[in-house]
Order: structure tokens, then sequence, then C-alpha cells
């Protein structure tokens, strides 16, 4: 019997059914629809990455490992394997023994049960204690210390990795994808933001996770205000340091390689922190919460903008966490805006930008296909895979609601408004 035909009688108890792709294994045999989406198996370490880790990890390995491929545009393949599930009322269901047993067979038959394979190069390497400082600081540099160069090929101008605000212009969202459309919508979130937060000439600012300086460099580039951001990544300080000399603000803006529990500065006018409290933990958030508050004076505004998912799946997922962020934690957003209320800041509103995300992911993902070449020698062919899926998945996560995000605003009682 062929392996393809074996496969897919191995792997109907884990589809809930026939396969929903056509499948080409590594034997050049085929099963599966003629009308699914196409995809090649073509080594049965696949396999075996299958049943040492079932499910997505070991799915996501074989794939940036190239020994699973898919035929075309792999966004299409992963919503229709997405439907076919949701249809089979798939989530969340575990194979039995006999299923694994089926599979098991075909892994002795390809000679690889028992044989564990390496982990995939770009896969993380982290050790020690849980949100230790040293923990913290390998993390954000295994993410965000890929390097400046290649983050320029994917993000806009100003180097803002957080969502957009794309409800500005309605023309705006019809042109997603589109470069000066992501420039527009990060812009508009910059606005908003120091809106927000009420920045005057003179006030003082602390961008908490700074980034690559979007946000406090704005701050002080359009409201004047005197900035503090603080960064775990080497390379995001030298890049906002670049900018902040080529643009004379250097009287302005001071950007550290600080952790949030190593700033001792109080009475800020205002604080922002864009997408970082999810790299926090959930044993720690409360520290992080209490120093947003601390660090304001009575009176001034913080705003949190976080991403959040159901109480269920804590984390950004298997492949998010091996790959791109180990050790996230997110929640819904009652439970982060309970968390930040919990300090004695007072809680003024919150704005879903979900929908904003996807769109600002388009952009995003526009500006990858557009330089994929370019960014495959740079970084290798693993590592953009890595990036293809990582991209192509977190918009599938924001698009079908398994996750979202929200600007929250809150303000330290007393003091002046």
């Amino acid at each position: 019997m062929s392996v393809a035909t074996e496969l897919e009688r191995a792997l109907a108890p884990f589809a809930g059914g026939a396969l929903p792709v056509r499948l080409t294994a590594w034997d050049g045999s085929v099963a599966g629809p003629r009308d699914a989406p196409r995809v090649t198996v073509s080594s049965p370490n696949a396999l075996a990455r299958l049943l040492w880790n079932p499910g997505e990890l070991g799915a996501a390995q074989a794939y940036v490992s190239e020994e699973i491929d898919v035929d075309g545009d792999l966004g299409e393949a992963l919503e229709h394997v997405w439907e076919v599930a949701a249809q089979r009322g798939l989530r969340g269901v575990r194979p039995g023994p006999k299923a694994i047993l089926a599979a098991a067979r075909v892994a002795i038959a390809a000679g690889v049960l028992g044989r564990r394979p390496s982990n995939p190069a770009s896969q993380a390497k982290v050790r020690g204690r849980l949100h230790s400082l040293r923990r913290d600081r390998a993390v954000i540099g295994h993410h965000y210390d890929l390097s400046n160069d290649f983050y320029s090929l994917i993000l806009d101008s100003r180097m803002a990795y957080s969502s957009a605000y794309f409800g500005i212009d309605p023309q705006v969202c019809a042109q997603v994808g589109d470069e000066t459309a992501l420039e527009a919508a990060q812009l508009a979130k910059l606005d908003l933001v120091c809106d927000k937060v009420g920045l005057r000439p003179g006030a003082r600012f602390l961008d908490v996770g700074c980034g690559w300086g979007a946000l406090a460099i704005h701050a002080a580039h359009t409201r004047g205000a005197r900035v503090l951001g603080i960064t775990l990544s080497r390379e995001q300080k030298s890049f906002a340091d670049k900018r902040i000399a080529d643009l004379g603000l250097e009287e302005r803006v001071e950007i550290r390689l600080q952790d949030y529990r190593e700033t001792p500065e109080r009475g800020f006018d205002a604080a922002a922190s864009l997408e970082m409290g999810e790299h926090v933990g959930d044993a720690n958030y409360p520290s992080y919460a209490r120093m947003l508050h601390d660090a304001v004076r009575p009176g001034g505004k913080v705003l949190v903008q976080q991403m959040s998912r159901d109480g269920r799946h804590p984390g950004g997922g298997p492949f998010i966490e091996s790959f791109i962020a180990p050790d996230m934690s997110m929640r819904p957003v009652a439970r982060t805006v309970a968390a930040l209320t919990a300090t004695g800041l007072d809680f003024v509103e919150s704005q879903s930008l979900r929908r904003d995300y996807v769109w600002t992911v388009d952009g995003w993902l526009a500006n990858f296909r557009r330089n994929r070449r370019e960014i495959e020698a740079m970084v290798g062919l693993e590592v953009a895979r890595v990036w293809e899926l990582y991209l192509v998945g977190g918009r599938m996560s924001f698009d079908s609601g398994r996750m979202g995000v929200d600007q929250i605003l809150l303000r330290r009682p007393g003091g002046d408004a």
C-alpha cells in the first residue's frame, strides 16, 4: 500500500474524517480530495515530529524545516483546514490510543519511530527561571535582535511593531496592504496614543517597552514632550538612538537598555506601554501594573495597548512560544483591566483594535512578500518560513477573534486631569 494511503488512514482520527488536503507523500503517492489545497510531505521526519509533538508544534517544525510544504497560498490552505476543523468540531479533540497506534505503524514502516528529530535551528533556546531578568533579556533578544535590516523589510519606516489604527479614514482601510496605507495608519496610532494621554509641550512621558522608538520619538517631535523610553533590545536602542540623532532630539528623548523593574523615575505626566505587557507573565503582572501606577504623577494618564485571548489559551500558542516569543501570557481584556485597576488606577476607557490588527498584518505580509527574496538572502529560508507562518497564523487569529488587542486608558487619581 502507498505511503499516502497509509498516512490518510492513520490521520483520519486526527482529522475527524477524510483528509482536508490533497496529500503527496515522499514516495510520490497521492491521497485526499482532488479539489483540496495541495500539501507535500517530503520526508518521514515530518511524521516523527508529529508523533513527538502532536498538533501545531510538530506541524510547524516540519513546515519550517521544509519537510512539509504547501502548494500555493499558505494562508488560504490554513484557513481551509481551520474551516474543516470547525465544521467537524475538532477543537480540543485528542485522538485516542488506536489513532496513535495507527500513526506509529506508519512511522515504524518509515523507520522513524523512536528517533526524535532535532529541533529546527530557528527554534528558541531559553533557560533559567521563568521571567527572571536574565531569561527575559534572552527571550527579547531572540525575537527583536534578529536585525534592524530584517525588520525594516516588514514594518513601516518608523518600525512600529504593534497594531496600527485604520479607523481614521475609510480610504486607508480600502488600501490595506499598500505601503502608504500602513504608514498612515501607524502614524494615526501614534497620534491617537498621544491624544489620549494628553501630551503637551514639556510634558514628561514614559514609554515602557519602547521598541524601535516610534512612539517616543513621535511624542517628542510632534508634541514637544520630554521622553524616556526603555527596551531590552540592543538592536532596537541602536536604531532609535540613530533616528533621535538624525532628528536632533537628543535633548528631548532618552532610550535606555533597561527592564521595567529597574526604572526608578517617578512623576511622569503620562506613560504608555504598547504590546509589551504580554511578555511580563501572570506572576509579574501586578508588579508591572504597579510600576505604571507609581511612575505617573497624581492625575497622570496611563495607556496600555495589549493583546488578549480567552482564558483557555493564555499563551501565544505552541508555535509562537517556541519560535517567536517564548513565555507570552495573555488573558481576556476584562482580567487585564482588573489587574491594572487593582493598583489604584481609575479605568477611563477601552478601545478594541482587533480589526485594525488584521489590516496591520496585511500590510506586514504585503511587505514580506514584496521583499521575500531579500529576506531569504538575509536570514535564510528557514527563518523566512518561520515568519511567513507567524504572520499568516497571526492574521487568522485576529480575523477569527481567537485573539484581540485593546487600548486601555487609565488615570491615577488626584492632581490635575
